[in-house]
């Protein structure tokens, strides 16, 4: 893939996913709206929670970091692609309806897993009662996140970055809806989910079969093929199952403290729209992109490939750090500050985002550094370095939190977050000059942090003096506004002055 086709392949899947999270905001706003972060919110929270966990486990952690290689290396070859993604797809489709009905009988269990603070309340039938609707979501959305994996690998990015979409479409409907109706907007919430899945799995699967791969439900059969793509995703299972793990720590803590599942929830939106378009952007083009190169041998290629996605990353999510960091307050307030969700509410997510902003660029850096080891078909290293940031994780979460409060959780996260990102990187310096750090990164890096840094003393001056029409009424939209261009304009302008990126970078990768 050259440097323009990968910096195309990362602005297509970033304009999908940057579409999908600001819908995503209008979707949260709502919810925090209609239900702010009483018991019905909590209760839906965590229960959504639960197929998202298990589908980053099976599907986008483990599943799909190793079959994209090994299909990658397939399509390049004169092997079958086709014949290796049915077996996949009918492999996986039989793993999960299994898991699913095992899921769907244990879930008070599962609900005391992700949330014990909810025993002995009405949060705790709820979150039951909602997670038996939601939980066949993780079929549907993993075995669509297979196909993604397939069109992703092919080149073809818009279908599965679009997909998204259907999700917060599906979920802003059903509260409009229900609401229009007087009818519950948790119940319709709940609904809500599987339906989307139902109508992802069906676009992609149409993407697909338009792009020669049309996938059929069958016996599973465990060829060689499956065999070893069971053997490196078993360590790559267990890596997501620790990540997973860090949330649930994250969950656990906040569940004892009324109204914390919720700032969280919320707080976590604000970071993962940087998180989405660049991070996972970036991770998903430059997989496929990296296994190609290392098949041919394209040592130079491949270091170019990694250092330019590190570089525009790193461009992109220093500056929403530090302005998440610095103006947390006017960003939550301007977007949740209504209904059911108040000044106090407001207050405490605002402190959530401020601290997950800090570990923004590390989340990031993962999602650079990891394609590395997967594209070299090692899935054990990340999976050891994942059990060092869960340790790191819990002694803070579970630590701290008697001393500060639910915002432990949050610490303990950022935190574990650099201690993993940093492990990926001090490891993959063995790998030879593929994996190395190149002397433009080198010269520009610390250029991005000098005028990020700038821009924020600029944005928290300027948040100062525009408080007074921050605080309330319509015009708040258009101040938020204004402090997000000035903070934007201030980044720009002091990196190009000082050399973070020139005028061509930029023409260059938004050419096609």
């Amino acid at each position: 893939m050259q440097p323009i086709r990968l910096a195309h392949g990362f602005l297509t899947v970033g304009f999908w996913t940057m579409a999908s999270r600001v819908l995503g905001f209008v979707r949260d706003i709502l919810i925090a709206a209609f239900l702010g972060t009483g018991p019905v919110a909590e209760a839906f929270l965590i229960a959504f929670s639960l197929p998202n966990m298990f589908r980053r486990f099976f599907a986008e952690g483990a599943f799909n970091m190793a079959f994209v290689p090994m299909f990658s290396k397939k399509l390049e070859g004169d092997e079958d692609p086709k014949g290796f993604a049915q077996e996949a797809f009918s492999g996986l489709a039989t793993v999960l309806v299994v898991f699913t009905a095992i899921a769907l009988l244990a879930m008070p269990w599962l609900v005391l897993a992700m949330a014990s603070g909810f025993a002995g309340d009405e949060r705790f039938d709820l979150a039951v009662f909602y997670g038996r609707i939601a939980f066949p979501y993780i079929l549907f959305i993993s075995l669509a996140a297979l196909l993604s994996g397939v069109l992703n690998a092919t080149g073809r990015f818009m279908a599965a970055a679009a997909a998204p979409l259907i999700l917060n479409l599906c979920f802003v409907a059903a509260m409009v809806i229900a609401n229009n109706a007087g009818r519950s907007i948790g119940d319709a919430l709940a609904w809500a989910v599987p339906v989307a899945g139902v109508a992802q799995l069906t676009m992609l699967w149409l993407a697909a079969s338009r792009a020669g791969f049309q996938m059929r439900l069958g016996w599973p059969r465990l060829s060689p093929d499956i065999k070893r793509l069971a053997i490196i995703a078993a360590p790559a299972a267990l890596a997501g199952g620790v990540v997973q793990v860090n949330l649930l720590v994250g969950r656990q803590v906040a569940s004892f403290f009324d109204g914390a599942v919720a700032w969280l929830s919320y707080a976590d939106r604000l970071y993962q729209l940087p998180l989405g378009v660049v991070g996972i952007a970036i991770g998903v083009v430059l997989l496929p992109a990296l296994s190609r190169r290392l098949r041919a041998d394209d040592t130079t290629g491949g270091q170019n490939a990694l250092n330019r996605a590190a570089e525009i990353a790193l461009a992109l999510t220093v500056p929403a750090a530090v302005a998440l960091a610095v103006i947390p307050g006017p960003l939550v307030s301007v977007l949740f500050e209504r209904g059911a969700f108040d000044a106090a509410d407001a207050g405490a997510t605002a402190l959530a985002v401020a601290v997950y902003g800090l570990g923004l660029p590390a989340f990031v850096l993962q999602k650079v550094l990891q394609p590395l080891y997967f594209a070299r078909e090692d899935t054990k290293r990340p999976f050891y370095f994942a059990l060092v940031a869960l340790v790191v994780n819990a002694i803070i979460a579970i630590g701290l939190a008697p001393v500060i409060g639910f915002i432990a959780a949050a610490w303990g996260a950022t935190i574990a977050g650099w201690a993993m990102a940093w492990l990926l990187w001090w490891k993959s310096r063995a790998m030879g000059d593929a994996a190395r750090l190149d002397a433009r990164f080198l010269n520009r890096i610390w250029r991005i942090v000098a005028a990020a840094l700038f821009m924020g003393v600029v944005l928290f001056v300027a948040a100062l003096a525009l408080e007074p029409w921050l605080s309330g009424g319509p015009i708040r939209y258009a101040m938020l506004a204004v402090l997000i261009v000035i903070g934007m304009a201030t980044y720009f302008l002091t990196g190009r002055l000082i050399g973070a990126f020139t005028v061509a970078d930029l023409r260059d990768t938004l050419r096609r």
